[in-house]
């Protein structure tokens, strides 16, 4: 080819090169532009597409917070339904759990606090009488709240039938499961020993069986209940504690049960008897008496008692002045068909006939005075019992002429008098008239009279120890001042226009309040509280524990000794036992000695090992027993 071929060649090369490359720009350029375009585009999609991806981002947020929230549904789809069955059984679990049994026992200490604090008419009816007159805006509301017989009260009974259904509940189940504790056997050794609370181990040259026979023997002697599973030896320990609990928990329902019984078949009455009276035991001879739903007074025991003397002494000198000493009735009773018997009736010394038992209560004085009319007749002479209302025995009381009794014109009507008496009177101007001694050192008895009618004609009952003055009209004296004398013994006080004269004699007699009561229950109410007190201290005191001791051959034909205890709560004292066993098991299956060591080239210099000391006998004592 010739050089200007070539060079055309080469011209027109390089004229379609630039064609080729001019228009190769112009694709570039378009493609940017398109490019430009599309990226605009697809920028304004991308972002209608975040903006619609976040508002389901939201709407999806806040469906998820919706249903993460703890707030109740206000549509609560169909669940479970319990049915009558199933809260009959929420109930009852509810019941007889050891929870609610021990508020409802909370609760029933609780409900006796206002008996203890509030009169009761079971107790004694002239106290809650006399609440009553000082409280008369809160009688009312007591008596709705059956305040005043608290423990007959629908309230009290209900807490405490609930109270003895929730024990025998908690009872009968735990009866079973201990039943069949006992029948069962000890469990078997668990894999690894040494995860336990106490822990030994040592090697022996005894054979596993020796071993095994050997901790068997010995733990059979320390009273455990063991026998041998495959290659170790199981014992447990303490089963009297969860017996104690049993004892605790029935020990409380025999309580209850006997607080019940007392209460439907008991009979308590009492009787306020006079130095020289008597009393038999009869309905119409009691001052009061109460008794359970359940009792019949042709239960009643017979026999008759009289007080001969009353004794008691108090301290004269130092601060417990006026502290009684001596407290005692000697009494004479006897029996229908039976001789008569002397006793002395002590506080808290009860006399004791078939089952009823006599308390000694209080006692007080009763002076002797004698009543005559304008005509010198005695229509009335006696020894008169005043109740006391302080420490040092000030008392008073009434009075009463009811029958004999004519005034001036003949006429029949009634005397009445206000008594009020110190023992020991502090003299006249210094201060009231109060007693400052227990003991009858000065006697000394103030009296008002009044005339008319003591209303006891009219069937209402009356206290025998205070004086209903409606229809009565108090004596005057001269300057017609209401008619009032302090009488020493021997002393006597004349009533105005000749209606006649009281005097106070020298003698003063004694007189002793009596509780006669009968409850059946007492007893075993007293047999339950011993054994609550003894199943408690045992369940406090027992600990519940298992022992193992596996004896296994080792690799060298050496056996391996492994002994571990768990206990049911925490105690000091089960590494303890678990070392004394240990000790007393080595005894037997002593320390196997160490084989020889081999011998070779010196050690590197260096620290020693733990190894180097394995040469020792191995020694069991109670600190190695617990990990």
């Amino acid at each position: 080819m010739s050089t200007t071929e070539t060079s055309g060649a080469a011209g027109t090369g390089e004229t379609r090169a630039g064609t080729a490359q001019a228009e190769t720009g112009t694709e570039a350029a378009s493609a940017q532009a398109e490019n430009e375009a599309g990226a605009a585009q697809t920028e304004t999609e991308t972002g209608t597409e975040a903006a619609s991806a976040q508002a389901d981002t939201g709407a999806a947020s806040a469906e998820t917070g919706s249903s993460l929230s703890t707030a109740p549904r206000e549509e609560l789809t169909g669940g479970p339904v319990l049915g009558v069955i199933g809260w009959a059984r929420w109930f009852w679990r509810q019941l007889t759990s050891m929870r609610v049994a021990l508020i409802l026992l909370l609760m029933l200490a609780l409900a006796a606090v206002p008996g203890s604090l509030i009169p009761q008419n079971s107790v004694d009816d002239l106290k809650v009488r006399a609440w009553q007159e000082k409280n008369e805006s809160w009688t009312p509301l007591f008596e709705k709240l059956q305040l005043f017989d608290v423990y007959s009260s629908v309230w009290f009974s209900a807490i405490y039938i609930l109270l003895f259904i929730s024990l025998i509940g908690c009872i009968v189940p735990r009866t079973w499961q201990f039943v069949g504790q006992l029948r069962s056997r000890p469990p078997a050794a668990p894999g690894r020993l040494g995860r336990m609370p106490a822990y030994t181990t040592w090697r022996t040259e005894a054979a596993p069986e020796e071993v095994r026979e050997a901790a068997l023997a010995l733990l059979k002697r320390r009273r455990f209940r063991a026998h041998t599973v495959g290659n170790a030896v199981s014992a447990e320990k303490g089963y009297l504690r969860e017996v104690g609990n049993l004892i605790f928990h029935v020990a409380l329902i025999v309580m209850l049960v006997a607080f019940a019984v007392g209460q439907l078949f008991k009979s308590e009455g009492g009787k306020l008897i006079v130095e020289g009276d008597g009393f038999s035991n009869t309905l119409t001879h009691y001052d009061d008496f109460r008794s359970g739903s359940l009792y019949d007074t042709d239960d009643l025991v017979p026999f008759t008692f009289m007080l001969d003397e009353f004794t008691g002494t108090y301290e004269k000198n130092g601060p417990q002045r006026g502290t009684p000493r001596t407290f005692e009735a000697a009494v004479t009773w006897s029996q229908p068909g039976g001789k008569d018997q002397k006793s002395v009736i002590e506080v808290n010394k009860p006399l004791v006939v078939d089952g009823t038992k006599v308390y000694l209560l209080a006692h007080g004085y009763a002076p002797v005075v004698t009543v005559r009319d304008g005509k010198g007749k005695v229509v009335f002479s006696g020894a008169v019992p005043l109740l006391p209302i302080d420490a040092n025995i000030t008392s008073q009381g009434s009075i009463k002429v009811m029958d004999g009794y004519r005034d001036k014109n003949g006429k029949k009507t009634q005397l009445g008098f206000k008594a009020f008496f110190v023992p020991t009177f502090a003299g006249h101007g210094n201060g009231n008239m109060f007693s400052t001694f227990p003991a009858p050192d000065f006697p000394v008895l103030a009296l008002t009279g009044y005339t008319g009618s003591l209303g006891v004609d009219s069937g209402l009952p009356q206290n025998v120890y205070q004086l209903d003055t409606t229809e009565m009209k108090q004596f005057k004296d001269e300057k017609g001042d209401p008619l009032a004398e302090r009488l020493l013994q021997g002393e006597t006080m004349k009533l105005p226009d000749g209606a006649g004269s009281i005097t106070f004699e020298k003698e003063i007699k004694e007189w002793a309040s009596f509780q006669i009561s009968q409850s059946p229950g007492n007893g075993w109410a007293l047999a339950g509280a011993v054994a609550a007190v003894a199943g408690l201290v045992g369940s406090l005191f027992i600990q519940r524990r298992r022992v193992w001791v596996r004896a296994v051959r080792g690799d060298d034909g050496v056996t391996v000794v492994e002994m571990a205890g768990l206990g049911r709560s925490e105690s000091p004292k089960l590494p303890e036992e678990l070392a004394d066993l240990a000790l007393t098991l080595h005894a037997r299956t002593p320390t196997a000695p160490e084989p020889p060591a081999i011998s070779g080239p010196p050690a590197a210099s260096g620290p020693p090992n733990d190894s180097d000391d394995r040469s020792d006998p191995v020694e069991v004592s109670a600190e190695g027993a617990e990990k």
